[in-house]
């Protein structure tokens, strides 16, 4: 080659290798530009999964992102469990041309899946799953290349978007578009459950997807019955149906699904019995048909040796347990509850596996308790109640330290209990209640340091109660009834501060009551009837605030009815069948009480007609032997009286306006703010004429400076005051109250009521804050003072007290629960700008704790949620929870309870029970909201409705609340002014916002 043909040939391949590079450089600058358009739209901030996303980098080097060898185009996007927020532009994303993979699944990604999803027509794995999606799922009938189809659990609603759209002129059907998936031949994995889709029978085009393995279509409102065509998906390994509206029998055809690994069929109306031919399924692992209407034998299941759990509860099986199941060798979870077996249970059931937990209460079973369930130390529950087992309870289970719930409740056992049953040390529940189970309580319950509730009544069980009952320190329930426990109760019983009931009635206690349970704040429940105990009445009990029902009738209790006892709001009390003396107090004179003080021969009453009239020589005698009895249990007498002087001068000085004694406590001040008061101009205002209300921990006043200037004072009585403390509890007191103060007062938000100073005493802690001039969210929507509130007033007020929660719970250095979210601990001032409030229930999420939770039950009925029935594990999302009962209370202008959503029911239900047209949908709407802001009311709703999800791990984090809030800004509305000018043309003399 010559030397200028050689230098034609360079220059021409130079050319054309310039003109690739600048093809290739265009195609990369395209995708750049769709990828930092994602970038944009998307939000997260828990990662740095974005970092690299920067245009000086090359595409490919993205994390989650995967180009094809050449590195000129983009084949997967995989951005899932990244914690994103925001709403994904398909529209950009799906003109990547060469997209084979999508995933943003577990993200908390919101807003609507766009029709232009269907332009990834190249994609072969597609998952959006786990997300905030809202409206229907569009047609994907492009995508016939699909093997991989993530959407479950991700929001997709059906009839609730039709109406939520209404205003938006959506497209989208509110349906799964199953008939998208007719040409997915090739479909390996179809996973759409967990979403509120429209009420269709099984899609018949799912049973034409023959190959199938992955088939998971729970709680997605599918009804009818099961199509004899599934058993055309022969390579299906794992088929979940579950709660839906199933009806009819399980179909034969099931049987030849012989591949199948898990089968879930749970919570339908399924009926008849297990299909014959179950045999089949011997690689069957998970087998779950609870709660349906299924009848007959269990026969079919002593062939499917290769079972890890069982779960048929709450159906009608009959018969015996085929005894093959005690010889499997994997079962783990086995659960019956609720059905109609007898016979024994296989004697070797769990003796070859890590066995985890067993429920078979509520049958006809008998026989002896399998010894073995915890051979190898992993059980967790033991619940078998309600049932006619005999035997003594096996040792064995005494060494099975993993047990959480115990529980042989209501059966014919004997024997005695085995001391290690009372010590095991992860049990929260021990329920042996109505056998005929003997022995006592021993001192291994100091090593229950988790366990919550004590179910022993109606046994034989007997001796005294051993003081170590107080290093049980979670106990909140213990019933030990009618049984034969004798001695003294421990005092140290007043160390169990969780209690809430006490049931002791019908044993042989003697000795006093000890006046120790006044340390139990919790107490709401007390039954100590028919025993031997003596003494006094503790008058300390009148001082417990919660306490509800109390009952120690048939004892042997003296003296008079403690004073104190007028100041509870019992809804039960007995004292019957005593040696009560002197006036019965005229408070407790009253018909709701008629009964209470029966078979007293000395009690006295003005009121009563049962009872002789006090006189004024029985009132002088009953003063006089209530002073000898004092003088001689209580050395100190003239100690006390003075002690009581000095208190009834303080309270007659609060009343009266002159807090002098009140004044001369020694108090300490404390600022978390600059200043412009003294301490004497907050203690002034500590009287009748400025209370203004009554918080969830203590009385509010208002104090008015000299300056004008309003403050809310907040003034808490100590518990112990007015009563003997034990050496420094007091300073252990109010230790705690500083350090949560401290923690409280370093709070700076807009959004959260500022508390400028504590003052604190002996006596009394003031915490004084600002004053909201405007009252609570509560009285301006459901009392005297309520308030016509526009949309855009009420949804400021929303997004307002959502970014004060939003900084509770992200922007401390520890989050705060606040445990109390409500209307009422909303104030406004005087713009009618939102302020949480009311810490009196609020607690700091520790760093070292494991699961972020607060084991303390507070709050308020109709903002609880669910989860308060059932857990003592409460955390953020529970005030998740109680905020979206307050954007209820703003949308519909309604209470959380009121008699309309029928009995036990709240607005949460109401609402629910309303989603089911555009009429009932729109009819929840207050009236006061115009029609103009009725789309932007709607919005807010869907938010409410995700918040007050029953299952906390599917509401959204304050932090996801406020950014749906900010989309649902109500959009600005113009308000033309028209004038007439002299030649009575029309002009526009204004726009108004």
């Amino acid at each position: 080659m010559s030397p200028e043909t050689a230098s034609t040939t360079y220059r021409r391949n130079h050319f054309f290798l310039l003109l690739l590079i600048g093809f290739i450089s265009t195609v990369s600058s395209d995708e750049l530009e769709f990828l930092l358009n994602l970038k944009t739209a998307l939000s997260a901030s828990d990662t740095k999964v974005f970092d690299s996303w920067r245009s000086d980098n090359s595409v490919c080097n993205f994390t989650g992102i995967t180009c094809d060898d050449s590195g000129s185009s983009v084949t997967k996007i995989d951005l899932s469990h990244q914690n994103l927020t925001g709403s994904i532009p398909f529209d950009s994303i799906c003109q990547l041309q060469s997209l084979e993979k999508l995933s943003f699944g577990f993200n908390y990604l919101h807003g609507s899946v766009t029709e232009d999803l269907n332009k990834c027509s190249k994609l072969n794995y597609l998952d959006l799953g786990n997300n905030l999606f809202s409206g229907g799922f569009p047609d994907i009938s492009s995508m016939n290349g699909l093997l991989y189809l993530y959407v479950n659990s991700s929001g997709f609603s059906g009839i609730l978007f039709e109406f939520l759209s209404i205003y938006r002129n959506s497209e989208f059907s509110g349906t799964f578009p199953w008939s998208s998936l007719e040409n997915m031949t090739e479909l390996i994995v179809l996973s759409v459950g967990d979403n509120p889709f429209d009420k269709t029978p099984f899609p018949e085009q799912v049973v034409k997807l023959v190959n199938l393995n992955w088939l998971y279509m729970a709680n997605c409102s599918i009804g009818g019955e099961i199509p004899a065509g599934i058993g055309d998906l022969t390579e299906l390994i794992n088929f979940e149906i579950s709660s839906n509206d199933i009806t009819g029998e399980i179909p034969i055809e099931i049987t030849k699904l012989v591949k199948l690994w898990q089968l879930e069929l749970w919570g339908n109306n399924l009926t008849g019995k297990l299909p014959v031919g179950l045999r089949n399924l011997t690689k069957l692992e998970f087998f779950d048909a609870s709660i349906n209407n299924l009848e007959g034998n269990l026969s079919e299941i002593r062939f499917l040796s290769q079972l890890k759990s069982l779960q048929l509860l709450e159906n009608k099986f009959s018969g015996e347990i085929p005894p093959e199941l005690g010889e499997f060798k994997h079962l783990v979870d086995f659960s019956l509850y609720r059905n109609q077996l007898t016979g024994t249970l296989p004697p070797q059931l769990g003796s070859f596996s890590d066995f985890n937990f067993i429920d078979v209460s509520e049958n006809f079973l008998s026989g002896p308790i399998p010894p073995n369930m915890c051979k190898n130390g992993k059980m967790t529950e033991l619940l078998m109640l309600q049932n006619n087992f005999t035997g003594e309870i096996p040792a064995s289970y005494s060494d099975c330290k993993t047990l959480t719930r115990f529980r042989v409740s209501n059966n014919m056992l004997t024997g005695v209990v085995p001391n290690g049953i009372w010590g095991l040390p992860n049990a929260e529940i021990i329920d042996i209640a109505m056998n005929n189970l003997e022995g006592g309580i021993t001192s291994d319950i100091a090593n229950a340091k988790t366990l919550g509730q004590i179910f022993a009544a109606h046994n034989r069980l007997s001796g005294e109660l051993p003081p170590e009952i107080s290093k049980a320190t979670s106990l909140n329930t213990i019933d030990l009834s009618h049984n034969q426990f004798s001695g003294k109760i421990p005092a140290t019983i007043g160390e169990l501060t969780q209690l809430s009931s006490l049931h002791f009635q019908n044993n042989k206690f003697t000795g006093q009551i000890p006046k120790s349970l006044r340390s139990c704040g919790s107490l709401t429940d007390i039954n100590m009837a028919y025993n031997s105990f003596s003494g006094q009445i503790p008058a300390d009990l009148g001082l417990l605030p919660t306490l509800n029902s109390l009952n120690l009738s048939s004892n042997q209790l003296s003296g008079q009815i403690p004073s104190s006892l007028s100041s509870t709001r019992l809804s039960l009390l007995d004292l019957s069948n005593n040696k009560l003396a002197g006036a019965i107090p005229e408070s407790l004179s009253v018909d709701a009480y008629n009964g209470s003080f029966a078979g007293n021969l000395d009690l006295c009453s003005q009121k009563v007609s049962q009872f002789r009239r006090c006189s004024s020589d029985t009132r002088r005698t009953s003063t006089q032997l209530r002073t000898v009895i004092t003088c001689l249990s209580i050395a100190s007498a003239i100690a006390l009286i003075l002690l009581a002087y000095f208190s009834y001068l303080k309270n007659k000085s609060l009343k009266e306006g002159q807090p002098r004694s009140f004044k001369e406590d020694s108090w300490n001040i404390k600022s978390f703010h600059v200043l412009s008061f003294m301490e004497d101009d907050i203690l002034d205002s500590i009287n009748e004429k400025n209370f203004i209300g009554k918080g969830g921990s203590g009385q509010v006043y208002r104090a008015t400076l000299k300056n004008g200037v309003d403050l809310a004072v907040k003034h808490i009585q100590n518990s112990d005051s007015g009563h003997r403390k034990k050496k420094h509890s007091g300073n252990q007191k109010s230790m705690e109250f500083d350090a949560e103060v401290e923690t409280l007062s370093s709070i700076r938000h807009v959004n959260v009521v500022k508390l400028f100073c504590s003052i604190t005493s002996e006596e009394s802690n003031l915490l004084v804050y600002e004053y909201l001039p405007n009252g609570s969210l509560w009285d301006r929507l459901h009392t005297s003072k309520k308030l016509g509130l526009d949309w855009e007033t009420r949804y400021g007020i929303a997004i307002g007290a959502a970014k004060g929660l939003e900084y509770l719970h992200h922007g401390c250095e520890r989050p705060v629960i606040h445990r109390d979210v409500k209307s009422s601990n909303i104030l406004l001032d005087e713009h009618l700008k939102p302020r949480i409030a009311d810490f009196g229930l609020a607690k700091i999420v520790q760093t070292d704790s494991t699961d972020g939770s607060t084991h303390v039950i507070a709050g308020t009925h109709g903002y609880m949620a669910p989860e308060y029935g059932y857990t003592y594990k409460v955390n953020e999302k529970s005030d998740v929870y109680s905020f979206g009962v307050v954007l209820l209370e703003l949308i519909t202008g309604k209470k959380p309870m009121e008699a309309e959503y029928g009995e036990n029911k709240d607005i949460v239900y109401w609402v629910c029970s309303k989603l089911k047209n555009k009429e009932t949908v729109l009819s929840l709407l207050d009236s006061g909201i115009s029609d103009a802001h009725k789309e932007d009311t709607l919005k807010v709703l869907k938010i409410a409705i995700k918040c007050t999800s029953r299952l906390p791990a599917l509401r959204p984090t304050m932090r996801t609340v406020v950014k749906m809030l900010e989309e649902a800004k109500p959009c600005e509305l113009v308000s033309i002014i028209i004038t007439k000018e002299n030649d009575g043309k029309k002009k526009i003399d204004k726009i108004l916002p």
